[in-house]
């Protein structure tokens, strides 16, 4: 791996583990293996160093967008909530300290608008596909405000439970807390075994070698 890889790398999974405003440059550098001369070789800035992992957020965000359901409602969402899941994993300290950090890389702040509305058009379009197989009792016409919510829940619940002062941390179980709290929005409107098949899923995850 490039040492410029290498220090993004590891300083996406130092922030993720500790916030981004506690890790130190001579930190990254020493948890990277090399002088701190060389880290600003690489990266002039922290918002330099940002700007890189921004890039990497958004390479993930646009396949994630790219999802649709096919011809199966219940285990496309499930494929839906894995993929976000895997997000919130691979990118905790965004989603979680945005407050704390104050800052944005250039393409998150140029993309987020684009991004939320392209998420609810997404999520929108999951549930609409629920309530085509009959699995979930909602009218069309309000399927977009229950997609907003369902979208406010998980894009703002990581920073929701920070606020708190609840356990956020790698291992907390922070971001499965989250995925059960947006099923809460409209399970008691889904048919009982698509409800118990999406628990399942997100126990499922629960029981995964990376805990999230």
């Amino acid at each position: 791996m490039r040492t410029r890889d290498r220090i993004v790398e590891t300083a996406l999974g130092l922030f993720n583990q500790q916030g981004y405003g506690a890790v130190t440059t001579s930190a990254l550098a020493q948890a990277c293996g090399i002088a701190e001369g060389n880290l600003w070789y690489h990266f002039k800035t922290r918002a330099a160093l940002l700007d890189a992992i921004g890039e990497q957020f958004a390479t993930a965000i646009e396949a994630r967008l790219a999802l649709r359901p096919g011809g199966d409602p219940v285990a496309d969402y499930v494929a839906l909530l894995d993929r976000v899941m895997e997000e919130f994993r691979q990118f905790r300290f965004l989603y979680r300290d945005q407050q704390a950090y104050g800052e944005e890389a250039a393409i998150i702040r140029a993309n987020a608008p684009r991004w939320l509305e392209s998420t609810f058009d997404q999520v929108e379009a999951y549930l609409a596909a629920l309530v085509d197989a009959r699995l979930l009792d909602w009218p069309r016409e309000r399927l977009r405000d229950l997609a907003i919510n369902a979208t406010i829940i998980l894009r703002y619940g990581l920073e929701h439970y920070r606020e708190l002062g609840a356990p956020i941390a790698e291992g907390s179980g922070a971001v499965r807390r989250t995925l059960r709290r947006h099923l809460t929005l409209f399970e008691h409107r889904l048919e009982p075994a698509a409800a118990g098949q999406l628990h399942a899923a997100i126990e499922r995850m629960e029981a995964e070698p990376l805990a999230a």
